[in-house]
Order: C-alpha cells, then structure tokens, then sequence
C-alpha cells in the first residue's frame, strides 16, 4: 500500500509539472508574441539594438550568430536604433563572442559610428544579457535580435524586467528541420527555467560599474 501510495505521489507531481510546463510555454509565447516582427519595415525603432551572442569558431561566428549580426546591421542601417549591444559569452580569455561580433561589424558596415558600437562581455545567457541592458547600460528600449525559435522567451524576460522591449525574428530557414525540432525542445524546457528566473529576478553572474548607452561605447571595447 505504502508503494501504491508514493507512486501515486509521483506520478502526481510528474503530471503537474508537465502541464504547468505546458502553461508556461503557451503563456510565454502568447504574452510576446504582439511585440515581435520579422520584417524591418514593420519594426518599430528603439533606442538600442540588442543582438544576442552565439557560438563562435575563434574570430569566425557561427551560422546561428552569423544571421544574428547581420539582422542587427540591418536595423541600425534602416534607422530602427542608433546604439547597437552586442552581448555574448567573453568569460574565457580563449573564447570570446563578443570581439568576434565586433569585428564582423566593423567588416562589413564600417559606417556605424564606432561610438555606437557596445559590447557586453558578461551575457552569458539570456537572462543576464536582459538584465545586464537594464542596471549596467541602463537601457530603456530596445529591439532584440534573435531567431524565431527564441525570440518569444527573449522579449518575455525583457518586458517582465520593465523593457520597452520589441523583437526582431530573423528567418532561420538555413537550418535543417531536424536541428529546428532540437531547438524547439530545448527551447521548451528553457521556457520553465526563464520563468522561474522571472518570478525570483535573481542577479546575474556579473553587475559592475554602469556603461550608460548614451554614452560612448569604444568604453567597452576590451
């Protein structure tokens, strides 16, 4: 009887996490998904352009964080922000995204003002690249650039941390179906973990002294 009653339990406490995991996900899309564009013409401007960092193969960007670049040059380019972040994984004096992002803008749009050029070093992930805009560049509004996959979780976080805060989808057709279907699962399960992250607002791994975006970003160049 006791083992009738703990599988019971169990299995109880399994089905409700999947359907609040369930909940979760619609509720995340659903709440973005009016402040989300995948055309430039449509997008409405901001302040700043927030690209979201990748995988990067020394100073080469991956494909993912290849259309991610691109996508942001376009924005800044079409006159939809002034101020581009780019904010990625520099944790490592052997990796480093950001510099790598850096350079392939200043490659391939060398009229984007340099001093309108930011680098995040500590994104790490999403939540900490949202944050880190708000209390260290003390951003106000933003566009976010990212795929279609994971675009809804990015505006989501940045709007329920006080963002005035619109995506821009870039189209991720390049990619096979099979590593679209890996992303969604992933992005299923990252969903949750965002949620929670939304609900406690904890800090992110790193803070330090304010960069204000209206300021010059060759600062953050290291």
């Amino acid at each position: 009887m006791k083992l009738k009653h703990i599988f019971k339990a169990f299995f109880f406490i399994f089905l409700t996490g999947i359907i609040g995991s369930i909940f979760i996900n619609i509720w995340m899309v659903l709440s973005a998904r009016n402040y989300i564009y995948t055309d430039i013409n449509s997008t409405p401007p901001r302040t700043a352009v927030l690209v979201l960092g990748s995988m990067t193969y020394g100073t080469t960007l991956s494909h993912v964080l290849h259309d991610r670049v691109i996508g942001g040059i376009q924005l800044i380019e079409n006159n939809k922000g002034k101020k581009l972040l780019l904010s990625g994984d520099h944790g490592q004096i052997r990796y480093d995204e950001v510099n790598a992002m850096r350079l392939f803008v200043l490659d391939k749009s060398p009229d984007i003002p340099q001093e309108n050029i930011f680098m995040d070093h500590a994104g790490f992930n999403t939540w900490d690249s949202m944050y880190r805009a708000r209390d260290v560049f003390e951003v106000k509004d933003i566009i976010i650039v990212t795929q279609e996959f994971h675009i809804a979780r990015a505006v989501c976080i940045a709007r329920n941390l006080g963002l005035d805060a619109v995506g821009y989808a870039v189209n991720q057709n390049r990619f096979s179906k099979a590593t679209i279907r890996y992303w969604g699962f992933r992005e299923y399960m990252a969903r949750v973990k965002a949620f929670l992250s939304i609900v406690t607002k904890p800090k992110p791994r790193y803070l330090g002294d304010k960069i204000p975006i209206t300021g010059d970003g060759r600062l953050t160049w290291d």
